[in-house]
């Protein structure tokens, strides 16, 4: 896996501290840095998520394919999933993660309790290689609901 990340806030740009990411799939993501009022010069424009923004988001889109998947391979009817992440980040450099909150919100018909708590479990645990990683700094907790479908 590989990716080129760039930094778009030279002289002339809309915003000087934005960022565009090209993966090695072929896509681009860009970034920009909250504004600084402080020191304007250092700061972006809001134009775009934060790069620890993307890191919580793909966190939880790495969690949501595990469980979808899980499910799906139990035979499971699962029509929807989504995940919610709130997260508390150190007051100082580096601002790591220290907490986060996932709330999954899985839609189907019939699907067991058990089988929800299992995947999330089994995700947490063993699969999303996102979500293991920032346990090494965060205490990461879950929750969910099941919506009959």
């Amino acid at each position: 896996m590989e990716c080129t990340v760039s930094w778009t806030g030279g002289a002339g740009t809309r915003s000087g501290m934005g960022f565009v990411a090209e993966t090695g799939s072929g896509h681009v993501l860009t970034m920009d840095g909250a504004p600084d009022s402080a020191n304007p010069a250092n700061g972006g424009q809001n134009l775009a998520p934060r790069p620890m923004e993307t890191v919580l988001a793909g966190t939880g889109g790495c969690t949501a394919y595990d469980v979808v998947l899980i499910l799906k391979r139990g035979r499971h009817d699962v029509r929807g999933c989504s995940v919610k992440l709130t997260s508390e980040r150190a007051e100082v450099d580096p601002k790591v993660f220290t907490k986060i909150h996932m709330q999954f919100t899985v839609t189907g018909k019939g699907i067991p309790a058990a089988a929800v708590e299992r995947a999330i479990a089994m995700s947490h645990d063993k699969y999303c290689s996102a979500s293991i990683m920032l346990a090494k700094t965060a205490e990461i907790t879950t929750g969910f609901e099941i919506v009959e479908a």
